[in-house]
Parts: structure tokens; C-alpha cells; sequence
């Protein structure tokens, strides 16, 4: 890191990410922290060994998942004696989640932990009304029967309606493909660019796994391979043919299924230590993790929900002396492809930069071809907390393969945050 110890990135694991309700609609993230936890254990020798700790996230989980981290560990074939802790901060928790492994590794509180996190949109928590919910306390409370059915008195059928988990924005109501609509239109961002993102994604992605980049980064499970997501044959021609998904009666709706993530399941782990501690275990260093960063944005107030991540690099680089060009390839989390757009088209932006972000300049271009070399969230999925372990597993090999270079991660989440990461190798 910046300040303390260096920070080894190891490497990763995942299971494929899937579809909503298609192969893991009935495990949920304890049962998908577990299977890819135990893969992590597996790779890497991990069997009975004591950790410093192993950082888990999730975003949709029921009440049950209150100890997931905790809770993995003891299924995952590490020592018991290994810690566990469950965080949260949308579609950054997996990065987060590494960064806290990192942040207590620099300090010298442990040499080696886990960082990732899981997701599912099938598993959902589903709660009832309040109404029904304090009926139901009271007649559990109830000490006689007719006191308990006395609870229900003057009960309703409408009380039944259920309440489900959603990503809406409680500030403003408004869903993120609401928000990064209305993006788009702030930024002019075509349809046709958007489209031709989410296609080159897929494409990239599919080669990837063909050259066998995935072979030990991915690990089966319930029958599946490989992402289900992934559409090899995709094409700018058949995304053309689908309807706006979020502002569908303006005539000026840009975001479709094909150039936005669907609801995906899915879980991701990454083994962080000291250089030391990788040696002791005869384990490559693939990079280093250097810095990292979150910032965030008003978007109660006008600022765009998913642009947080425009206000974190420049600040991170400022730390560090580097400029946006000071990097081989770039790992931009792509919620949207408009969203990754947007971020593009503000860093080269002259007025945004010197008004908000208070540069002198814009920060400049980038090489598009260095954007997500192996494909990212638009053909993989992105089940919210696992993105962030999936996009630095994926860097960590990219640049051992390289020889060496220089990376920024950049996830944009809910709420208007963003976390942004640095890896060097």
C-alpha cells in the first residue's frame, strides 16, 4: 500500500456468475460463499490453516446471513481459528472487502487474508407489512390461546401482500437504470455507443475463456462451466432490436437489457498477503495493490448517481503522482455501458474537470482498447458484492501474463459512492 506494508495480491476464484432464478436460484449466499471460499482453500493449499481473517460482503441477503463471512470460514476447510467478517457497501463491497484484508496487512495487524463477497437476486429476502409483522410478535408473545388469537383481530387478506428487496434509491425513488438514464441524456450518450461497448464485452470475455485465461480462475458449480450470461454471438445488429428497459415512453430511452447488467448470482473470493508470507507458503505474487480510494456524489441534488467514480481516481492520483495515462489497461466496473461512457466522456471533459473536480485540465483520454481486455460485467453478470473480487483476480492474472504493468480499478455502486484501486506488478 501507499503507506505501511506492501500488499501481495495472490490471486482469485469464482464460481460462474448465472442469471437470476436460473442455476443457483436455491443455494443463496452462504451456499455460494462456501463453494467458492472452499475453491480458494483448495487452489492455493489452504486446508486447515489459520488466516487473519476473511472479509465477506453481500448486498441482498436475508437476516439469517447476519455472520456470512463467519459462517463460510467454518464451511471453507480453513482452521476455525480463522476470523470472519461480513461488509456492505453495494457493488463495491468486493473491492472493499480486499481493501480491508489490504488495509490490515499494511498496519501489521495480519499477514494473510481473504477478501470477495457473493450475491443473489433468486434468494431474496421477502418480508411482510408492518402491520402483520407486530400481529404476529403479539401472538408469539401471547401466553393463552385466545390472547393469541386475539392478535388477529380485524386481520385483512391485504396484509399478505409482501414486500420485496429492491435497488431503488430511497432518497429519490428512482431505480440505477433510472439514474444512469438520465445520465445518458446529461452526457449525449448514443444508443449505438452503448451497444457497441456491451458487444465488444462479450466478445472479449468469450475469448478470453477460449485461450483458457478462466481455466483457474473459474470453478464449476451446479452444473455450470462458464458465465450463463455470456452471448459469444452477440451483435450490435441484434442488441439493435431491443426495447429501452428504463425510459420506455419518452422515445429517447438508451439503456436496454443488452447494453445494461441483468440480475445476476454469483461469488468471488481473492487471497491478500505480505510478500513474506507468500514466500513462506511458496506462493507467487501476481501484483501489488498500491492505493485505493472511495469517493461519492450528491446525486439527491442533481449529480449523477454512478459518476462517483470520476471524483475518486483523480484523487487517488493526486496522491500518488500519476496521471490517467500512467496505466497498461483499465478495469471499469460496467454496471451500464452508459455508465462507463459517461465516466469517459467527464474525465475529458474540460469544464467538468477544472468546475468540479478543480484541475487546471481534463484528465484526458483513454485508450479504448485497453478498457477490460477480458471482458467485464455486461457479459459476465454482476451480482453486486462479488464484481469487485471477480475485477481483481482478473487484473492480478492479466498482469502476470503481461510481465508486469499497471492497473485502475474503478466500480461505481449505489448510493453514489464509488471505489477506485490501484494494482502494480
Amino acid at each position: 500500500m501507499l503507506h505501511g506494508r506492501p500488499v501481495a495480491i495472490l490471486g482469485g476464484v469464482r464460481i460462474p456468475f448465472c442469471k437470476q432464478n436460473t442455476a443457483y436460484a436455491d443455494v443463496g449466499n452462504l451456499g455460494m460463499s462456501v463453494r467458492t471460499l472452499g475453491a480458494l482453500v483448495e487452489k492455493y493449499g489452504l486446508h486447515g490453516q489459520q488466516l487473519g481473517e476473511v472479509a465477506l460482503g453481500a448486498v441482498i441477503k436475508h437476516s439469517s446471513d447476519w455472520n456470512l463471512g463467519r459462517e463460510a470460514t467454518l464451511s471453507s476447510g480453513l482452521s476455525p481459528l480463522t476470523p470472519g467478517i461480513t461488509l456492505q457497501r453495494a457493488c463495491g463491497t468486493g473491492l472493499d472487502s480486499v481493501v480491508h484484508i489490504a488495509n490490515k496487512i499494511a498496519t501489521g495487524q495480519i499477514d494473510v487474508g481473504v477478501g470477495g463477497g457473493s450475491d443473489t437476486t433468486s434468494d431474496v429476502p421477502i418480508v411482510y407489512g408492518q402491520k402483520l409483522r407486530r400481529r404476529i410478535l403479539a401472538a408469539a408473545m401471547a401466553k393463552t390461546t385466545k390472547d393469541k388469537l386475539a392478535a388477529f383481530k380485524g386481520f385483512h387478506f391485504r396484509e399478505l401482500k409482501p414486500d420485496f428487496p429492491g435497488v431503488a434509491e430511497p432518497r429519490t425513488g428512482k431505480s440505477m437504470g433510472d439514474h444512469c438514464e438520465d445520465m445518458a441524456k446529461q452526457w449525449n450518450i448514443s444508443r449505438d455507443s452503448q451497444d457497441e461497448l456491451a458487444v465488444a464485452s462479450h466478445h472479449k470475455l468469450a475469448a478470453a475463456y477460449d485461450r483458457g485465461f478462466f481455466d483457474d480462475l473459474v470453478v464449476s458449480f451446479r452444473g455450470v462451466a462458464r458465465d450463463n450470461i455470456l452471448r459469444p454471438d452477440t451483435s450490435i445488429e441484434k442488441l439493435a432490436t431491443l426495447k429501452p428497459a428504463f425510459d420506455k415512453t419518452s422515445g429517447r430511452g438508451t439503456l436496454t437489457a443488452g447494453n445494461s447488467t441483468p440480475l445476476t448470482d454469483g461469488a468471488s473470493a481473492c487471497l491478500v498477503a505480505t510478500d513474506e508470507w507468500a514466500a513462506a507458503h511458496d506462493l507467487e505474487v501476481l501484483c501489488h495493490l498500491r492505493d485505493a480510494h472511495v469517493g461519492a456524489v450528491d446525486f439527491v441534488h442533481g449529480e449523477g448517481l454512478l459518476m462517483a467514480p470520476t471524483i475518486a481516481v483523480p484523487e487517488m492520483l493526486r496522491r500518488n503522482g500519476l496521471t490517467l495515462q500512467d496505466f497498461d489497461f483499465y478495469e471499469i466496473h460496467e454496471a451500464f455501458a452508459a455508465q462507463v461512457l459517461c465516466t469517459l466522456r467527464a474525465w475529458e471533459s474540460e469544464e467538468y474537470c477544472k468546475t468540479r473536480l478543480g484541475l487546471e485540465a481534463p484528465l484526458g483520454r483513454i485508450d479504448p482498447a485497453k478498457i477490460n481486455p477480458n471482458g467485464s460485467s455486461l457479459a459476465a453478470g454482476h451480482p453486486f458484492a462479488a464484481t469487485g473480487a471477480r475485477i481483481v483476480a482478473t487484473a492480478a492474472k492479466e498482469l502476470k501474463e503481461r510481465g508486469g504493468g499497471r492497473c485502475l480499478v474503478s466500480i461505481c455502486t449505489a448510493g453514489g459512492m464509488g471505489v477506485v484501486a490501484i494494482l502494480e506488478r
